[in-house]
């Protein structure tokens, strides 16, 4: 891939990031920071850092390692990728009519899978304890409204 591409496809992830911002709930207590302005200063960094990075591309300062002889992606690069990709649209995809922690619990396997974690009841028991302190903190403690932990629950 070369860096322009490279830069469009964080721009795209960017832009998926900032709709995703538009559909948290407000809190329900009124405080001075609510729940979108930690993610939002991290899109927006983000962002920043992708345009950037597609401005310096696009003059030709990256450098593009796409087409060097002798350079080959390592095995299993494209399954690493759909892993990790594959748990973030599962979990936007799922996160509203399962609850919070079994699509979060999903997203946190996919993304060790994509990092060589083997997909395992060890993986599974880890990826849903954290979830799940996720939700209680941030739920539960910190007002946030992420929803149901379980559609079965409040």
């Amino acid at each position: 891939m070369t860096p322009l591409r490279l830069a469009l496809l964080l721009l795209v992830v960017c832009g998926v990031a900032a709709w995703q911002l538009t559909v948290i709930p407000q809190s329900l207590m009124q405080m001075t920071v609510g729940p979108v302005l930690a993610p939002a200063a991290i899109v927006a960094g983000l962002t920043l850092v992708a345009l950037l990075y597609g401005w310096s591309a696009w003059r030709g300062h990256q450098v593009d390692l796409s087409h060097e002889a002798g350079q080959e992606a390592l095995p299993g690069s494209s399954t690493r990728l759909l892993s990790l990709l594959g748990g973030g649209v599962a979990f936007i995809a799922l996160v509203i009519p399962l609850g919070f922690v079994l699509p979060a619990t999903l997203c946190g396997m996919c993304i060790a899978r994509a990092f060589d974690a083997p997909f395992n009841g060890k993986s599974l028991l880890v990826c849903g304890l954290i979830a799940s302190v996720f939700w209680f903190v941030f739920a539960r403690l910190l007002g946030v409204g992420l929803g149901p932990a379980l559609p079965w629950l409040i």
